[in-house]
């Protein structure tokens, strides 16, 4: 698709640290008001490949637009970013904090304080309005700046491992704002290498590992990667019945977990039946991404060490 289609896209991106090839040849489209998550292993490339989508450095090869400028900083009044590296000046008060990182995308300062109260009261930290960032938490601290970067309403939004370093509650309050500002209209681009939070949120995706990009697709997609999992529990147990299952069974919970056929699941019961074994229990479980990033991760890492 031409550029247009896309919020953000890039292809072939390579950026090189001395001798180290760090981001390899990455491609990378993100539709208009999708979430779209980047997902890796530490040390992939998910950091660099974010600072050159939004101009921070310039890739040594390969090209990006974003918002349909060829140069990405031309779009920055229309983008929020919270990067890798937190930081707030330890004076300000919160309100102003956030008012001031909007004024840096151009809002105007006294509509950044009267959002930033709002914004600080719906995220339950009302309380924290007036209070200087050096008193707050650094979880607090860190979701003041997050505040910050949608103060001034972007059109594409970038954060990068957003939910590293908060709490169980904070977490869900960035889930809640993120899926906000998806139905404000907002594109949305996070990295993270926790699994649960992409599986929840996120439109489609991409896994990075070794400065390449390994897949890409959709939540459904990966997990469809990897065959289904049966666990059976027999009414009466017996060492017999591994001979009646597939040659990756074993014994798990009580019962048995294995590798559902490509022919179906209905073969083995009947067998199972009719040698007198009988049915207890049985699940039949759909992989997670967490299975698919790390079958995908290992094979990337199988091909490096070969």
């Amino acid at each position: 698709m031409p550029d247009g289609n896309w919020a953000l896209s890039a292809d072939g991106l390579v950026k090189r640290f001395g001798d180290r090839r760090v981001v390899d040849g990455i491609d990378l489209h993100v539709p208009y008001g999708a979430v779209y998550g980047v997902l890796g292993p530490n040390g992939a490339g998910k950091t660099t490949t974010l600072r050159m989508l939004l101009g921070i450095i310039e890739p040594d090869e390969g090209h990006r637009t974003l918002l349909g400028r060829a140069a990405p900083r031309d779009a920055s009044d229309q983008v929020g970013y919270l990067p890798e590296e937190r930081g707030l000046y330890p004076g300000m008060k919160a309100r102003e904090a956030i008012a001031f990182m909007g004024a840096l995308r151009g809002l105007d300062w006294s509509v950044g304080r009267k959002r930033a109260a709002v914004m600080l009261e719906q995220a339950g930290l009302g309380h924290a309005i007036d209070s200087k960032i050096r008193k707050l938490s650094k979880g607090m601290a860190q979701f003041v700046q997050l505040l910050g970067s949608v103060v001034h309403q972007p059109e594409f939004l970038v954060l990068d491992e957003p939910f590293s370093g908060l709490d169980p509650v904070n977490q869900e309050r960035l889930e809640a704002l993120i899926r906000a500002e998806r139905d404000r209209g907002a594109t949305i681009l996070f990295s993270t290498h926790v699994m649960a939070h992409a599986e929840r949120l996120c439109d489609r995706l991409c896994i990075i590992a070794g400065g390449k990009r390994r897949f890409e697709g959709t939540v459904d997609d990966a997990r469809a990667m990897l065959p289904m999992k049966a666990h059976y529990v027999p009414h009466h147990p017996a060492p017999g019945i591994a001979a009646l299952l597939p040659d990756d069974a074993h014994e798990e919970r009580g019962g048995w977990r294995f590798t559902l056929p490509a022919d179906g699941i209905e073969g083995i019961l009947v067998r199972l039946i009719d040698a007198g074994y009988g049915i207890a229990g049985l699940s039949i479980e759909r992989p997670g991404l967490h299975d698919a990033f790390v079958r995908i991760v290992g094979e990337a890492d199988a091909e490096r060490a070969a």
